[in-house]
């Protein structure tokens, strides 16, 4: 918006001034698109106030804080000199916390001022604003209304996301804030909203809808012109193959529409649910009809998009035993960024379980005042306390899964530190920390994730055998402790640094170890007779992509009955990935992946734990889960897994693509890859051509085709890249899906930014066709 520039110059009765003179224009223009679904909290928020930032116990400072017009966008005072443009999306926000929840806060603040603190979180890598109101009245007003403004804007349809969105482009593109719009602002409006048209088709478009000839659009002119930029012409063809019923959509031609093109099963009474609930025309509704923005307005709905909505609840079986499913891991979990000098935090811990994630690490060194702490030893990332972090842990585990968590230890601690960890975790965890198995006698396989619901399991080093605890002379003491890097038996260390690494291990620490011993891996055969089942290996990423390639078959049949955890080499200091299908295509559950780093990697994880509730348990195919399997993913004999498909999608088009470069004058170019990722037999990309200068409604109408052996482990990417000649690609945004989530016929596709994070008005509109192959 253009006064942005000029907004830190304003004294505070200015910006009061201000406030009040831009309420009528406020209304006016949203004509309650808006502030019409927050008429509580707006008001509050648009005015703003005095808040404290809190940096660190000797940085804290009053800003003033408030909503701008757009209802979307909180704008803050800035004594930086350049930053002209001092502001954050409400759609960047995570979550806001009331109190001092935060590290920054706990680190930096006196516990008196608990109800006056708040920290609002924000999604990726950026970090936390830490802030405190003059009162706690005024710290839960300010709690209250910014999670009733995210929860409004979140569930918001996807046509008030649009209407939202181009009006946001409006009110930028009216540099003089006439409520009129020339032939140049019409051009710069159609820039930021992503496409750029020559100068003969601006004059044509402008010509069309000037239909009072006064050289401006305004009022009703402009409603044609958003008319005419969102008219898809895909949704009329579609349309008008099935309104048979005076140019509308009876229940029968809506359920002839479900039946042939989206494959469902579909019956007039749900036909009639349909049109009561998305039709917007009362006249047609009541006639039992579908219009076409009512057709539209169903196919933007969650249970019509590519991705079965049947698999956003806990739909799989939960009580077979852990070894049987694929764990969402993290590597690192404690960091936020690199592993050579980026910072640690407990937040990081929050981040990760709260998409999900149910196994964390926790490297753990001796601390000053007999404090164990967390960081990634000799290197400079900083230092977080142990019990801090499983504070953290037990207050976030179970808000997006009830299902177990994992605690993995990388144990560096002296023995009196181990005692500390041990009293902390038995404190702070309490009930749900799981210190004995649950069955009565000695079990002979895991629990299942349904029976440890609500629980922590300790992943480290024991001194005995779990079978000591019941046959006394069956116990065989370890003296000393590995730390985690060294079982993963790498070749290339020899015998004197292993001796050097050697440690200690606390009594109090190792009996809290029950259903995932850390023990050496010294090969399948060894394994399966020397082995426990709750005896358990980490494969360092070289080695387990050995195994998984020259070995398949064994490491399947090895992961049937106990778990493997892989890690990434510690050459990726810049907290980089690996490719974690040909492990899960192995069998093995725990794949630890580096959550704060956003790539395809991370998609493909993101994508594999997307369905079953989300709960971070993905069920492996009964072909891995039977002892003896002979599923080999390498040399793909045959068996039950071989269930050949083809898999046709039509590429048809996008809407409201984002810009990649802010530039006003940057335009994208996109055109779009599908991918499937599984065995190796499946592994496929193929894209459209690209569409030059079009990012808000580019179409191609391309059809490509996969051959798809094995679905049960097939994944599926849709990418959106910015095509460039002269470089790489630029990523515009993707979805991954597993390929037994897709749903046919024509659907929209939601897209997410590199952080894994929804783009509120992009997607992509397919058609999707899964038969048997011949």
């Amino acid at each position: 918006m253009s006064c942005l520039q000029r907004q830190p110059q304003l004294s505070r009765s200015q910006e009061i001034l201000r406030y009040a003179r831009s309420q009528k224009a406020i209304q006016t223009n949203l004509s309650g698109l808006i502030c019409g679904i927050c008429p509580l909290c707006s008001s509050f928020l648009l005015q703003g106030g005095d808040l404290l930032k809190v940096r660190s116990s000797s940085w804290k400072k009053t800003r003033y804080f408030r909503l701008q017009e757009d209802c979307k966008t909180m704008w803050h005072e800035s004594k930086k000199l350049f930053k002209s443009n001092p502001t954050f999306s409400l759609d960047d926000i995570s979550a806001v916390r009331l109190g001092r929840q935060s590290e920054g806060l706990r680190k930096s603040t006196e516990e008196q001022v608990e109800g006056r603190c708040f920290s609002i979180m924000f999604k990726g890598r950026r970090k936390n604003l830490d802030l405190i109101a003059s009162s706690e009245e005024e710290a839960r007003q300010w709690v209250k209304s910014l999670e009733k403004m995210m929860y409004n804007r979140n569930n918001l349809s996807l046509q008030q996301k649009t209407e939202h969105w181009i009006y946001t482009c409006l009110n930028k593109a009216d540099k003089n804030k006439d409520d009129k719009m020339s032939q140049s602002e019409v051009k710069n409006f159609l820039r930021l909203i992503n496409i750029e048209v020559d100068d003969v088709y601006t004059e044509m478009l402008f010509a069309k809808c000037d239909t009072s000839k006064s050289g401006y659009l305004s009022g009703a002119e402009i409603e044609h012109f958003y008319d005419l930029l969102t008219h898809r012409e895909e949704i009329d063809v579609i349309y008008g193959e099935y309104a048979k019923t005076t140019g509308f959509m009876s229940p029968e031609n809506l359920v002839d529409f479900l039946m042939k093109e989206q494959r469902e099963k579909a019956t007039l009474v749900d036909a009639h649910k349909i049109i009561e609930k998305y039709e917007l025309d009362e006249n047609a509704k009541g006639k039992k009809l579908l219009s076409k923005d009512g057709f539209l307005m169903y196919l933007h709905t969650p249970e019509a998009l590519v991705y079965n909505s049947d698999h956003r609840e806990v739909y799989q079986d939960m009580s077979h035993p852990l070894s049987h499913y694929f764990i969402s891991s993290s590597h690192n979990t404690y960091l936020m960024e690199d592993q050579l000098k980026g910072p640690s935090s407990t937040e990081a811990y929050v981040r990760a379980l709260l998409k999900g994630c149910r196994c964390v690490e926790l490297d753990c060194w001796d601390g000053s005042d007999d404090e164990p702490v967390i960081y990634h030893g000799y290197t400079l990332t900083s230092k977080i306390l142990f019990k801090d972090a499983i504070q953290a842990i037990k207050d976030h585990a179970f808000k997006t899964s009830d299902y177990p968590v994992i605690l993995s230890l990388e144990n560096h601690c002296s023995v009196e530190q181990q005692e500390v960890m041990a009293r902390h975790m038995s404190s702070i965890l309490g009930s749900a920390l799981v210190t004995s198995p649950l069955c009565d006698g000695m079990p002979t396989n895991f629990p299942s994730p349904e029976e440890l619901r609500g629980k922590f399991l300790i992943k480290g080093k024991r001194l005995n055998k779990l079978e000591a605890t019941y046959v006394p002379e069956a116990a065989v003491a370890d003296e000393t402790d590995v730390s985690e890097e060294e079982e993963s038996n790498d070749e290339d260390e020899d015998e004197q640094n292993k001796k050097k690494k050697k440690l200690k291990l606390a009594k109090e620490l190792s009996n809290m170890v029950i259903y995932c011993k850390s023990v050496h891996f010294n090969g399948f055969e060894d394994a399966r007779q020397n082995l426990s089942f709750y005896e358990m290996s980490s494969f360092k990423e070289g080695k387990a992509m050995k195994l998984a390639e020259e070995s398949a078959n064994a490491y399947v049949r090895h992961n049937v009955e106990k778990l493997s955890r892989i890690y990434p080499a510690g050459s990726r200091t810049d907290s980089s990935n690996y490719n974690p299908v040909p492990l899960w295509n192995a069998g093995c559950q725990i794949v630890a992946l580096n959550f704060q780093t956003a790539c395809q990697d991370m998609d493909l994880n993101q994508g594999r734990f997307l369905v079953n509730g989300k709960s971070g348990y993905i069920l492996k195919p009964a072909f891995m889960r039977e002892e003896g399997a002979e599923f080999d993913p390498i040399t793909l004999t045959r068996g039950d897994w071989l269930k050949h498909k083809t898999l046709h999608v039509m590429v048809i088009s996008a809407q409201q693509l984002p810009k990649v470069n802010k530039k006003k004058s940057s335009i994208v170019d996109p055109l779009v890859k599908v991918q499937v990722f599984g065995v190796p037999a499946d592994v496929a990309e193929k894209e459209t051509p690209a569409v030059e200068n079009n990012g808000f409604n580019p179409t191609w109408n391309e059809n490509l085709q996969f051959d798809v052996y094995v679905p049960e482990l097939a994944l599926v990417r849709f990418a959106v890249e910015d095509h460039d000649s002269t470089s790489d690609n630029e990523f515009v945004g993707q979805y991954t899906l597993p390929f037994n989530s897709l749903k046919m016929g024509y659907r929209h596709v939601p897209l997410l930014n590199k952080n894994g994070d929804i783009l509120p008005s992009a997607r992509l509109f397919v058609h999707v066709m899964v038969l048997d192959a011949e």
